[in-house]
């Protein structure tokens, strides 16, 4: 029988104008810039290199940006099945920055660009056409970050083998208010790394909320 044990693996915060991956701070923002000012200064700090980066609402860079360090150095697509790779996101106010965006552009002449980015799956969508993830995938709307229904539900589908790894977390965007908080799960027992349970998604969800560092 395998093992359905599930381990975090890496994990990565982007919030208050600072970036972190695995505890350590990697960015820190000092100049209060705007939530897409940062973004696409991080991008660029990062070296990062993905023209298409530029035409996604601020929901999708932010998200992209966390996993694109999530999975630095790892070839996620090459070491698993793609179909073996999910991932599972959640937020409170779904594409509602995208949503207002548009809105103010159908004042004028609607945006198609902007319409795309008018669902909050995109995100998902944007993530698994860069690393290749063909599995399972979902995008959960709560009012706050249900660790206890997230861990469940990643952990239910290692323990069925609907995946072999998953992407998972909360990706939240409204204005000039941002918070994304990702992490890798894998049933791959490895040097460092921390179980997959409630209390190590609530201290890595601190790190973005500021209260503890590294």
């Amino acid at each position: 029988m395998s093992d359905s044990r599930t381990y975090i693996t890496a994990h990565c915060c982007i919030s208050h104008d600072e970036v972190y991956k695995d505890g350590m701070l990697l960015l820190k923002n000092e100049t209060n810039s705007s939530t897409t000012d940062f973004l696409l200064s991080a991008y660029k700090y990062f070296n990062v290199d993905y023209p298409k980066f530029y035409k996604m609402d601020n929901l999708c860079k932010l998200g992209f940006l966390a996993v694109e360090l999530l999975l630095k150095e790892r070839q996620i697509a090459e070491e698993y099945n793609p179909e073996n790779i999910g991932v599972v996101f959640s937020n409170a106010n779904s594409s509602l920055d995208a949503d207002l965006h548009y809105f103010e552009s159908v004042k004028n002449i609607p945006s198609p660009a902007q319409f795309v980015y008018t669902l909050p799956n995109i995100v998902i969508g944007e993530v698994s056409i860069r690393h290749r993830c063909k599995g399972e995938n979902a995008f959960f709307v709560s009012d706050r970050f249900d660790v206890d229904f997230m861990q469940f539900y990643v952990q239910d589908l290692v323990a069925r083998k609907r995946v072999k790894a998953c992407i998972g977390g909360w990706i939240e965007c409204l204005g000039e208010a941002y918070k994304a908080v990702v992490y890798l799960v894998e049933n791959r027992p490895q040097k460092g790394v921390l179980p997959f349970d409630i209390e190590h998604i609530h201290q890595i969800y601190e790190i973005a909320n500021g209260e503890i560092n590294g």
